[in-house]
């Protein structure tokens, strides 16, 4: 074993006292070489330092202290199902309550479904009237988009000349869209910044 020195794994089997107390081939090879007794040495050296260092009680909610400062990644499912636990009520008297509402809203909703399923005229009048009620709302809801932007006065030439109304409105409410888009990723930005 003298064509070669002591592994660092090898010379800390040596100081933990794992390998075995009789003769072994590196307790001899450490007998014979200077330069991994040394080595040995220095690192038994540290470790008895370390050993007799006082042993201190960390204060309390230390541990709490250190998690606040580490910033943790948790997957989407694990924030989703932290966050619907938050909001199942803790009493049994409210999560039988809790339970009656769900199973009450699941059961008239199911019905409301299967009665409009049987009913396909029903459902096709109601989605035609709701439909044309958005239609009419978007366009009203455009309009006045355009007029609060543009005026009165520049909407209605805009509406008679060569623009139309809709691709204008279409244009600020893509504006808008983006203005929106680049505000929430410049908070989730700030908000990621003073989280670490």
């Amino acid at each position: 074993m003298t064509e070669r020195h002591l592994l660092p794994n090898e010379i800390d089997l040596l100081v933990d006292g794992d390998a075995s107390s009789g003769p072994s081939p590196l307790r001899a090879h450490l007998a014979e070489c200077d330069d991994c007794r040394a080595r040995y040495d220095e690192l038994h050296r540290v470790t008895v330092s370390v050993d007799s260092l006082p042993h201190f009680t960390p204060r309390l909610r230390f541990g709490d202290t250190v998690m606040a400062q580490v910033q943790v990644v948790e997957p989407w499912h694990v924030a989703l199902a932290s966050t619907a636990e938050h909001l199942i009520p803790t009493s049994r008297p409210m999560r039988a309550l809790a339970g009656v509402g769900a199973v009450t809203a699941a059961v008239t909703i199911t019905g409301a479904v299967a009665w409009l399923a049987t009913r396909a005229d029903l459902a096709s009048w109601i989605f035609s009237v709701a439909a044309g009620r958005g239609r009419r709302t978007l366009v009203a809801g455009a309009g006045d988009v355009a007029a609060n932007a543009l005026g009165a006065d520049a909407t209605s030439a805009l509406a008679r000349g060569g623009l139309p109304l809709a691709a204008l409105t279409a244009g600020s409410l893509a504006l808008a869209a983006l203005g929106a888009a680049l505000l929430f990723r410049r908070l989730a930005a700030s908000a990621r910044a003073t989280r670490s």
